[in-house]
């Protein structure tokens, strides 16, 4: 009994480990057409009240301002071209902060929240950690970082149903997000850590820090 337990679980590991990585070979040329957070949503919205309407339009990198991409990096990864998927001074600084402060505070780098979003959904555990910290080295190395950060922009919650960079451009503000301003950038990088909440407009304090964060990094 033992003995199957162990050799199913190896197969359905590999066979995970399989798709996760045809899959990544796959998006370093096409978008997808969903995500694991896509679906997460969809189900939620059968056991919650009002209309779901999913708004999703991948564009290239190309077509997404950089200011936009500025934005996003400043604000939730500032080291991305530098670490190979993994921040590990930030990690060390979150993990003393919430031995300090009895708190905790999530250090998670772009490529890990990629990862997240399209296989693993938001819901938090040690075993969904573990799956992503094995995964984020697979996606580094097939995606390479442009494709990364395309596919970050383009697949990530910015509201309620409303995902990547064009569809928060045209909900939020009525245009491309080709032509996203500095300010309109650095307020859309602010609803991140939160976009089922927060909304752009709202952001004056937290976009005005990721502006300065921008400017001490060139941009």
């Amino acid at each position: 009994m033992i003995r199957r337990i162990i050799r199913w679980t190896v197969l359905l590991f590999a066979a995970f480990y399989s798709f996760v990585t045809l899959s990544l070979i796959c998006m370093r040329y096409l978008d997808p057409w969903f995500t694991a957070v896509h679906l997460q949503r969809r189900v939620e919205s059968w056991f919650a009240k009002g209309a779901y309407h999913k708004k999703y339009t991948p564009v290239p990198l190309k077509r997404i301002s950089p200011h936009l991409q500025h934005a996003v990096i400043a604000a939730e990864d500032g080291r991305f071209y530098a670490h190979h998927g993994f921040d590990w001074a930030e990690i060390k600084e979150a993990i003393d902060e919430d031995l300090e402060e009895g708190r905790f505070r999530g250090a998670s780098t772009i490529s890990q929240q990629l990862v997240k979003n399209l296989y693993l959904t938001t819901r938090g555990s040690f075993f969904r950690k573990g799956l992503e910290f094995t995964i984020v080295p697979l996606a580094e190395r097939i995606l390479g970082k442009q494709r990364i950060l395309e596919l970050y922009l383009n697949v990530i919650e910015w509201g309620p149903g409303v995902y990547g960079a064009q569809a928060a451009a045209q909900f939020d503000y009525k245009i491309p997000a080709s032509t996203l301003n500095r300010e309109q950038a650095a307020r859309l990088a602010a609803v991140l850590p939160s976009p089922r909440r927060r909304r752009p407009a709202r952001m004056n304090e937290y976009g005005a820090i990721i502006l300065d964060r921008m400017a001490r990094m060139g941009w």
